[in-house]
């Protein structure tokens, strides 16, 4: 009797936190639920065949987040962040920059959306492009752009003209790739930044900016987490123009998929938790490297950190669970019922609703928006930030969605899009452009990217001439470019607006 007590008194702030992830998981998934729900019952006036199933899927996605946060709280953030500030301290340039790269690259192999997008690639391309060659090139280029970027933070270059000549490159690449590989790179950059990378990408920018003598946080401490969105769309439209100049053999990924199913569900469930422990080991490795070898330190409390781990295994093998159940049969549903009204203002609404919804209750939006108010000394009001991503995220979804309806080319509206943002780049103030690319990378979060992704493939697939690889992906590149546009028009205005204030005052008091 007092085993058990004492047992349930060490466990019982545990379950409490989990059960708070647990709501703060449904919270997010909420919007989404009343959207739908909206739709199936006013607009489409019935309710899908499989509708039990979606539920389950949704309460197992929430499950696997929540469990997927609590293992990052007790092991990964806490770890990552003292590591962080030893190195901000002891002012190593090769040891940060070596930091960077390795947090860049093990934080984003293991990022839940990438996978799902990766293996959606996989399955669609039918092998041709491979998840895991995909998911390693995302990472490398990652971890070579965050080392890029603690290298400008320590130095003080600034932000803009990175970006600038980044998106430069970006645009040229894009005229160049197969229109076949043009949406899943955007989408892959769009999804590096998410529920594992931003808060730690986050609080790496920050912290060196805040402990180096003559940097503002503000202006220095955001811009890593926009060039983690923006290396990775070069580097894997790269590896489309090599894939498709080559002839590549199909098929056996679909053999591999017929062998899994045949496969006895407990050995299916082990070999997928096995392929989640092996997404976690970098991260992992990454930590124990620099933590042993490089600090020569030991862990503050192993035993914690160790059953943080393996929250997170399990928390992402739930979250995957909880996709195909859930998320995926949602966003195709929606789409095949929405097209056979014939009526695309639906559509439209939808892709609207769904992108202002989700994002106005991003976690990572929420806590990028406090940390720039806090930073900006109150001049930033982090509500309005959210309202006016939340817009652009909503008109970048739409946007996206008329370009599968119309069957336009994906090149000239993502080209036009980045040459829009660096026209706008030039003309916004300083103090915003680092936090406004940033904030084009925090849209998507590890709800959204799967039932968007769903979305757009199921339009793909039930709009007549459309090709599911080249139709169906894009729609979170567009998530991601049009947040950016609305954050920086909206500072160009009230920089304008401030200006003439001052010149009015100043006219008033020397008359």
């Amino acid at each position: 009797m007092t085993f058990s007590t004492d047992v349930l008194r060490c466990n019982l702030p545990f379950l409490t936190e989990f059960y708070h992830a647990f709501l703060h998981a449904l919270k997010n998934l909420l919007p989404i639920v009343i959207v739908v729900v909206f739709f199936q019952a006013v607009i489409l006036q019935q309710m899908p065949e499989d509708g039990l199933s979606m539920t389950i899927g949704l309460l197992i996605v929430a499950i696997g987040v929540a469990l997927f946060l609590q293992g990052l709280e007790m092991s990964i953030f806490p770890v990552g962040k003292s590591l962080a500030n030893q190195f901000a301290k002891r002012g190593s340039i090769p040891i940060l920059l070596a930091f960077g790269f390795a947090m860049g690259f093990s934080a984003v192999i293991a990022e839940p959306a990438l996978i799902a997008v990766a293996q959606q690639a996989q399955d669609i391309s039918a092998g041709r492009i491979d998840a895991l060659t995909l998911r390693l090139i995302v990472a490398l280029s990652v971890g070579g752009v965050i080392a890029l970027g603690v290298f400008r933070t320590i130095m003080g270059y600034p932000l803009h003209w990175f970006m600038i000549i980044g998106y430069l490159l970006v645009v040229t690449v894009t005229w160049f790739a197969p229109e076949e590989i043009v949406g899943l790179a955007y989408d892959s950059g769009g999804v590096t930044t998410n529920i594992v990378t931003v808060p730690l990408i986050a609080a790496l920018g920050i912290g060196l900016a805040s402990s180096i003598r003559g940097r503002n946080p503000l202006i220095d401490g955001f811009g890593l987490v926009a060039l983690a969105v923006m290396v990775p769309m070069i580097s894997v439209q790269a590896y489309g123009i090599f894939v498709y100049a080559t002839d590549v053999p199909v098929g056996d990924v679909l053999m591999q998929t017929e062998t899994e199913k045949a496969l006895n569900p407990i050995v299916a469930m082990l070999l997928e938790i096995a392929t989640m422990l092996r997404d976690v080991l970098p991260i992992i490795f990454t930590i124990l490297f620099f933590q042993y070898l490089v600090l020569k330190r030991p862990l503050f409390n192993p035993k914690q950190v160790v059953f943080g781990f393996i929250l997170v295994i399990f928390g992402l093998y739930a979250f995957i669970v909880g996709l195909k159940m859930g998320l995926f049969p949602i966003g195709s549903n929606m789409a095949a019922q929405l097209i056979e009204l014939n009526q695309y203002a639906y559509i439209y609404l939808f892709a609207f609703a769904i992108g202002f919804a989700t994002t106005m209750a991003e976690p990572a939006l929420i806590a990028i928006g406090k940390q720039a108010q806090e930073a900006a000394g109150g001049t930033i009001n982090g509500n309005v930030i959210r309202l006016l991503v939340a817009l652009g995220v909503a008109l970048g979804i739409s946007i996206g969605v008329h370009r599968i309806i119309t069957g336009d080319s994906i090149h000239y509206y993502i080209m036009g899009g980045y040459c829009l943002v660096i026209f706008l780049t030039f003309f916004a103030p300083r103090y915003i452009v680092a936090l406004a690319y940033d904030l084009g990378g925090v849209t998507t979060s590890e709800v959204t990217v799967p039932l968007v992704t769903a979305l757009g493939i199921g339009l793909a697939t039930h709009i007549e001439g459309r090709n599911v690889l080249i139709d169906g992906f894009g729609l979170i590149a567009f998530a991601s470019i049009f947040p950016i546009v609305t954050v920086m028009i909206y500072a160009i205005i009230v920089d304008r607006l401030n200006r003439s204030s001052t010149s009015s005052t100043s006219s008033k008091v020397s008359s």
